[in-house]
């Protein structure tokens, strides 16, 4: 009667334990954050893309070139990333060894004195007086305990909590993959702007250095005609006003060239020194048209998008391994090893022992932590599919832009030489007709600053056709390969 009772008790207690972890929710999943990804960019069906291209093939200037391969050597985002994808290896191992027993080297030594009135105390007296035991065998009070073997424990993967948890170190492990891939397009994307930028504020300089050349000839010849009576000392002021107006621009473009050269100095790792560059923009040809491929390319190779994506995936499987914390857990801890009370017989053939104990246990009274747990993992998860959401839209509007802005600023790049063209013309021929008397010196003064501010314009336009073309490269995940 008292073994039925026994087992009565035990299986009560132990479907008590799994009924109290079977009680668990649906799992949750996201929608389709692609699903409604246009087919092309615009009218464009051009399927070939850019984003496979390397840096080298690119860009075409070494010297941009040579400062990117720097810059992804020794600048501080870049060697942080890598130390991102290391700590993330570091984690998928941890979570991997988690499926796998513990195994320890134990060695433990005690003494214990046990009192007159207990079961031990009363045991162990009583056993040194039975004539079935060697003299080795009689227990000393107080009683030592020492054992030196094996201890181990191996948490059963039941309900596929630990493998969920290695999925998701996995998928966060390529995830920081991915990060370090974004760093480096970031990077590349960021030094090449900063670069034609500098192409740019050279060029700028060149053209005030020449304009000032010629003011400073045409303030002459006002000075030289004033004094012939041909001219006033109101428009040489106007002249000294104009050409300081353009030195001042000289030393804000000077100061615009150093910033951006400390700028691509702190990307490279590097205190100070000397951007080399031998081309100025206004000599380089302007970008052929380039093909962006369809949006769902930007699916695999933009890596801020993979990186999204795999953090989801990382989500989901938090959630699944969240739901098995509902379920009972079992637990296998077994040992071997010698034990003894007399260390002079601690190696001796008897006193080698083992055993096995499992462990079933389950949640009960802290149910509503493990729930709450379980219900932030899921405001993660979604959390994670609005960003995917978001980084697509993004990646999508990014590659529109650029495109659009190449066509367009090529447009105006070509609007504005043929004005540059005119507003050239058109100061000659004020010069012409103010040296016989059929032009004033406001309308010389009007023309060389018309020329002046369309030349600087021009530049800035050629300038921004090649960020534009950068802005693309990067927009469509190229820059990491």
């Amino acid at each position: 009667m008292l073994k039925k009772a026994n087992l009565y008790i035990l299986t009560t207690a132990f479907l008590l334990i799994l009924t109290a972890g079977c009680k668990t929710y649906k799992p949750v999943k996201g929608p389709d954050a692609a699903a409604n990804l246009p087919g092309t960019f615009g009218s464009s069906t051009d399927t070939t893309t850019i984003a496979a291209l390397p840096i080298s093939q690119f860009f075409a200037d070494q010297k941009l070139i040579s400062l990117i391969d720097t810059a992804l050597k020794a600048n501080p985002d870049i060697l942080t990333a890598l130390q991102r994808v290391e700590a993330s290896r570091a984690n998928l191992r941890f979570s991997t060894s988690k499926l796998l027993p513990t195994l320890n080297i134990a060695a433990n030594a005690g003494l214990e004195k046990y009192g007159d009135y207990t079961q031990n105390g009363v045991g162990n007296y009583d056993t040194n007086f039975s004539q079935n035991i060697s003299s080795n065998q009689h227990i000393p009070n107080p009683t030592p305990n020492y054992f030196l073997g094996f201890q181990s424990s191996w948490e059963v993967d039941l309900w596929g909590k630990l493998s969920n948890q290695k999925k998701a170190a996995f998928a966060r492990f390529l995830a920081s993959q991915s990060g370090h891939r974004l760093i480096t397009t970031q990077l590349t994307a960021q030094i090449a702007g900063l670069y034609y930028q500098l192409l740019a504020l050279d060029a700028e300089l060149a053209i005030i250095k020449k304009n000032i050349a010629l003011q400073d000839n045409a303030l002459e010849i006002v000075k030289i005609q004033k004094l012939g009576g041909r001219a006033t000392e109101l428009a040489v002021q106007q002249f000294e006003a104009q050409l300081a107006r353009t030195k001042g621009l000289q030393y804000t473009t000077l100061q615009q060239i150093t910033e951006t050269e400390n700028q691509l100095n702190f990307l490279s790792g590097s205190f100070n020194g000397k951007i080399t560059r031998d081309t100025a923009i206004m000599k380089i040809a302007l970008p052929v048209i380039i093909g962006a491929g369809v949006p769902s390319q930007l699916l695999l190779n933009r890596p801020d998008i993979r990186a999204a994506e795999l953090e989801l995936t990382a989500m989901n499987a938090d959630i699944k391994a969240a739901r098995a914390n509902f379920f009972p857990t079992l637990t296998l801890t077994p040992y071997a090893g010698y034990n003894s009370f007399n260390a002079g017989l601690l190696f001796n053939p008897g006193s080698f022992t083992y055993g096995l104990i499992g462990g079933l246990t389950a949640p009960v009274f802290n149910r509503k932590g493990i729930k709450a747990e379980y219900e932030r993992t899921i405001a993660e998860e979604k959390i994670a599919v609005y960003n995917y959401q978001k980084t697509i839209l993004s990646g999508f509007q990014e590659v529109n832009n650029n495109l659009s802005g190449i066509g367009n600023y090529k447009q105006a790049f070509e609007f504005k030489q043929q004005e540059l063209q005119a507003l050239n013309n058109a100061l000659s021929v004020a010069n012409d007709l103010y040296l016989v008397g059929r032009a004033n010196y406001l309308e010389i003064i009007t023309a060389q600053r018309s020329v002046l501010d369309a030349e600087l314009e021009l530049t800035s336009i050629k300038r921004n056709i090649f960020l534009s073309s950068v802005n693309l490269y990067q927009a469509v995940g190229g820059g990491w390969r």
